[in-house]
């Protein structure tokens, strides 16, 4: 086996596999002394496991064993016992690590191994999938292990009332989507009660498809937000006006950017059709904003490609999978740009309460591991970003899969004329054919082809993907033809039906190479599972979007100058080394955007866990008075800072202006006068007025009594902190879409959010101190206090359904 390894790997990798081969002689050691164990004395092994960590013992030094009870365990409960390269998985997945294996190596089984051997702290670990049906098939199937070994598993769904949810965290395993352990920690820090929080700190996180969580989706932060009050007007004028612009003539496109601009032509209508003078005037930066959108709206994003349109909604399709995201809106006004263009009602623009990106959220756990199909390619990422690296774990079974050249056509007709007819071939021979397609629009097209040819197939695309899994896991049968979005049914094994080996296996059909080299290689990965047969290739033509991007021109004219026609195909390593160098360069560029996105939430993130610490430690103790004595004193320093400048002489000193504010934060009417200040050191004024103060603060306690005082002081922080927290994350993202206008002034974008972000934050800091000041000494209490949440939120979540969406509509911001 190591012989076969070292030819797969290279050799870090290879010595890394070597060293855990050796801890996997030593679990296969331990096997025939638990054969023996009755179910009763296997399932003592977690209680035993339990008791010699709390004597001093590590995971570590369990891992042979617990691997090993493990095994044993599931050959008894599952009938599947791990093979010596899963239980390699486990260790590089329990280490911290990205383990890279192939499709159908039994990637959830592998999983079973780290999350009981870190389950047995106590401290709950949790299994995050892409959707929440993986998340209940997987807790459901190898739930009933964990249950064998007597622990508790748990499945977080969004669906789950808030008591479900407690308890589905209390378990020693969690299983969840990304998106719902992420709101939850988000809903969390916006709870007023500690007893309403759910999870607990966070531990351990084993990520199922990690390339998807953590790249794919990294560019998109996780948001809780209200309802905006912007007036929808504007949106539809400015469809009107661009709707009557030409191309070239009023604005130009830039296909590679994605992005649209203006000519001066199109500048003068735009100021002739909206009466102003100047459209770059500061007054008019909203105008040209919705403009720019509105053309954007028109030009760039493609109805049935980039979104849907669904009961007078519209609806993203995620670029990635194909999948429909219902409930994500694009930001920046462009979604309501999308409505205004599509003649539907215009929604307001949403107000962001709370938000992270998945980068930040999953850097919090103690320990991250994850794995996938394809992660080498996006090793570097993995690295910079999360501190992981990769561990190509080696293959059962030998790979056999085939992987055919390449064949570029000129147009898109010709490309699909030979997909089809491609299909139709290896149809009459009954065998079974899954083809990959990049868009909805697509995935239909092909099928009416298919129609008109009488061959019986299933599509599956964004708009129908309950039954997902079941379709592709029939994907293999005799003479099946599958047609499939990007990544449907990911997580789903694709079994061979009787005598399809005999006729060459899977075989896979890409339409169009996709941006990134993995969605490819995932494409590819659906054949030759387990030693099967298999074949792939893609079918590509000089019209696709990528080719398009990247220098299509070039093999065109070629194409032209040896007067090919559209169904003559060219089979070339030259092209294909093109294409793979164009996937390189768009992999970069979308790896930069996401490290610029995580540049952004750094700042807000060091802001972040300032202000969640600040809350958790308020609604942990019972007593908060000094605290909000550390938050009065500063308020008292400024104000006598600020009319006490060391620049003047203090006959100069403005005393007036410090006993009017005084009266009115703190202090009574009359209560201090000019003789009182007169004559004393800034640090004596200081001193006195935080006596007054103080004096005050016992005279209001000792009159209300000091336990509603207590919860008095809590409901008054905590209402300053969230009204004051949610009003800057909206300021911040505010600056935030506006910044990389700074760039024309050649200030750097980053450094200057940085820079003002962080005054903003002390700003906002501040005014937290003089609100609680202020309501702490002069508001009225009420004996019958309780606390409020300052706004409630929908979480703008792209993966709910449309059922759970609308329960989420019913509990929009509300200002109490």
């Amino acid at each position: 086996m190591l012989g076969l390894v070292k030819k797969l790997f290279g050799d870090a990798n290879d010595r890394e596999v070597k060293r855990l081969l050796k801890v996997v002689d030593y679990i296969n050691e331990l096997e025939p002394s638990l054969l023996g164990l009755s179910d009763e004395e296997l399932r003592g092994k977690t209680v035993e496991f339990r008791n010699r960590l709390e004597q001093g013992e590590t995971l570590d030094d369990l891992l042979p064993e617990a691997f090993a009870v493990t095994r044993e365990a599931s050959k008894r409960v599952l009938d599947k016992r791990h093979y010596d390269v899963q239980l390699i998985g486990g260790m590089v997945l329990h280490e911290g690590r990205i383990a890279e294996m192939r499709t159908g190596e039994g990637k959830t089984l592998v999983a079973t191994l780290p999350v009981y051997l870190n389950a047995l702290a106590g401290k709950g670990v949790h299994v995050v999938t892409v959707n929440d049906y993986l998340a209940r098939r997987d807790s459901n199937e190898m739930g009933k292990l964990y249950q064998f070994l007597g622990l508790t598993v748990g499945c977080n769904l969004n669906s789950l009332s808030h008591d479900e949810k407690q308890e589905a965290y209390a378990c020693d395993i969690t299983y969840g989507t990304n998106n719902e352990f992420g709101f939850d920690y988000l809903r969390d820090n916006m709870v007023v009660y500690k007893e309403q929080m759910v999870q607990r700190p966070l531990y351990y996180a084993l990520i199922d498809e990690v390339d998807s969580i953590l790249v794919d989706e990294a560019r998109t932060p996780l948001i809780i937000s209200g309802q905006g009050q912007k007036s929808t007007d504007l949106y539809y004028a400015a469809d009107r006006f661009v709707s009557r612009l030409n191309e070239e003539e009023d604005f130009t496109v830039d296909v590679k950017l994605r992005s649209v601009s203006l000519t001066e032509s199109g500048v003068a209508k735009a100021e002739k059709a909206f009466g102003v003078e100047n459209l770059f005037d500061h007054q008019n930066v909203t105008l040209n904003h919705h403009i720019t959108q509105a053309l954007k709206a028109h030009v760039i994003m493609k109805r049935d490609v980039d979104y849907v349109v669904q009961e007078d909604e519209v609806v993203i399709v995620d670029e990635f999978t194909g999948r429909i995201m219902t409930g994500r809106r694009y930001s920046d006004g462009l979604h309501q740009a999308i409505e205004a263009k599509e003649r539907i009602t215009v929604q307001n623009e949403s107000m962001t309460l709370a938000t992270i990106t998945f980068q930040n959220y999953f850097r919090m756990y103690r320990k991250l591991a994850g794995m996938t199909g394809t992660a080498k390619t996006e090793e570097e990422e993995f690295r910079k970003i999360y501190g992981l690296d990769v561990v190509t774990v080696p293959t059962n079974r030998p790979n056999i899969r085939v992987d055919i050249s390449d064949v570029v056509y000129k147009t898109v007709n010709g490309k699909f004329n030979a997909v089809v007819d491609a299909i139709v071939e290896r149809h009459a021979k009954k065998q079974p054919v899954l083809v990959g397609t990049v868009s909805i629009e697509n995935s239909e097209r092909l099928s009416e082809m298919l129609k008109r040819k009488g061959i019986p197939h299933k599509v599956l695309n964004a708009k129908f993907h309950a039954e997902e899994a079941e379709i592709v896991s029939m994907a293999g049968q005799p003479g099946a033809v599958t047609i499939a979005t990007n990544m449907a049914g990911r997580g789903t094994d694709i079994m061979l039906g009787e005598g399809v080996a005999e006729v060459g296996g899977l075989h896979i059909i890409g339409t169009e190479r996709h941006e990134s080299r993995r969605i490819d290689n995932q494409l590819r990965g659906r054949a030759g599972r387990q030693g099967d047969p298999g074949s792939s290739q893609f079918y590509l033509s000089m019209q696709d979007e990528l080719m398009r991007r990247f220098g299509a021109d070039n093999i065109m004219a070629m194409m032209d100058r040896l007067g090919l026609e559209e169904d003559q195909p060219i089979e070339s390593r030259l092209v294909t080394r093109a294409i793979e160098s164009a996937q390189k360069r768009v992999e970069g560029n979308n790896f930069d955007i996401r490290k610029v996105v995580l540049q952004y939430d750094d700042v807000m993130n060091q802001q972040r866990e300032i202000i969640y610490k600040q809350r958790r430690e308020v609604l942990e103790s019972a007593d908060i008075r000094e605290i909000v004595m550390g938050m009065i004193t500063p308020v008292i320093e400024r104000i006598v800072e600020v009319h006490c400048p060391d620049d003047q002489v203090p006959e100069d000193w403005d005393f007036e202006a410090i006993i009017d504010y005084s009266e009115g934060h703190f202090l009574n009417e009359g209560q201090v006068t000019k003789d009182d200040l007169w004559g004393k050191e800034k640090e004596e004024m200081v001193e006195f007025l935080s006596k007054l103060m103080q004096d005050n603060y016992a005279e209001r306690e000792a009159h209300i009594s000091p336990e509603l005082m207590r919860e008095f002081e809590k409901v008054v922080l905590l209402r300053a902190v969230d009204s004051k927290w949610m009003d800057h994350i909206d300021a911040m993202d505010q600056l935030r879409q506006g910044i990389h206008l700074r760039a024309y002034g050649g200030t750097d974008p980053l450094r200057e959010y940085q820079f003002e972000g962080f005054q903003m934050f002390e700003e906002m800091i501040q005014s937290i101190q003089e609100d609680v000041t202020k309501y702490i000494m002069k508001a009225h209490v009420e004996a019958n206090l309780e606390r409020e949440a300052v706004a409630e939120g929908q979480a703008v979540d792209p993966k709910a359904t449309a059922a759970e969406q609308k329960q989420n509509r019913a509990q929009r911001r509300s200002k109490k």
